[in-house]
């Protein structure tokens, strides 16, 4: 899929392709929801707090008599059912509204609203822009373009550009974002969306290439010391086997104490 390509005086420079990969994936619109809710939900923060009756100030005592009064059954002024009681399953402050989505199912959600803006053609490119912050002239800049000014335009850049990104700070409905800052509901959301050319590959490079980490090479010297060592231990450990004596039988105790009283047995018959 081919865009057309700005300037930054707002002049048709010429045209550049889009990656397969991010804008020619299938569309989900199922996959989509469930995406925006996900941002939506991680977003929002519990607000609404209503107190439980043990929260509520007022008396525990039992307002009158459980039988013999011929009305219904009454328990403590703090009760639901009562005038100033607590209100039964009212929303609470702890409630958590996050939730969590494979990072497989998040990146097709992406490509699936980038595929979609690309069919309807709400995606520009462009080609600079320069380094003067100046609010007027990003303003002239997007009037030359072919967007609807008022609104939402979503500019995407490659890396930070503090002269765009201050420069339509103070313009309604334009918002400026990194390309790995993409999301679903910000490209849902922008009837335009302006990619700077360097921001193409940055996406692609940063939702499509896996990177893997370079195994650090192993220091050779630190290897062979260790293999000597260990080679110097064995070497060790079998001359001290080699060198170690037999074991001799050792007479116990017990003969011992036998043997001279057998030898004292035999001269005393044979004195006799």
């Amino acid at each position: 899929m081919i865009i057309d390509v700005y300037s930054a005086t707002g002049t048709k420079k010429g045209t550049a392709e889009l990656p397969a990969k991010l804008f020619e994936a299938p569309v989900n619109t199922g996959l989509l929801h469930q995406a925006v809710m996900l941002q939506q939900g991680n977003r929002r923060a519990a607000i609404a707090h209503a107190k439980t009756r043990s929260e509520v100030v007022g008396s525990t005592r039992k307002l009158y008599a459980q039988k013999g009064t011929g009305r219904a059954r009454r328990g403590s002024i703090r009760s639901p059912l009562m005038r100033g009681g607590n209100k039964a399953f009212g929303p609470r402050n702890v409630a958590n509204f996050s939730k969590e989505m494979p990072k497989s199912m998040r990146h097709a959600a992406l490509f699936g609203s980038l595929s979609l803006q690309a069919k309807r053609g709400a995606i520009l490119g462009l080609e600079n822009y320069p380094s003067t912050i100046k609010t007027k002239e990003a303003f002239a800049l997007l009037t030359k373009l072919p967007v609807e000014i008022g609104r939402h335009i979503l500019i995407v850049l490659p890396g930070k550009h503090p002269a765009l990104t201050l420069s339509t700070r103070n313009i309604p409905n334009v918002k400026a974002i990194l390309a790995q800052y993409l999301n679903p509901e910000d490209v849902l959301r922008a009837r335009t969306i302006i990619f700077l050319v360097d921001a193409l590959k940055k996406a692609e490079d940063v939702f499509t290439v896996k990177h893997k980490k370079e195994k650090q090479p192993a220091v050779e010297d630190a290897t062979e010391e260790k293999k000597k060592k260990q080679r110097k231990q064995k070497e060790q450990k079998s001359a001290d086997a080699t060198a170690k004596p037999k074991k001799t039988t050792r007479v116990s105790k017990a003969k011992k104490a036998s043997s001279p009283s057998v030898s004292s047995d035999s001269s005393a018959s044979s004195s006799k």
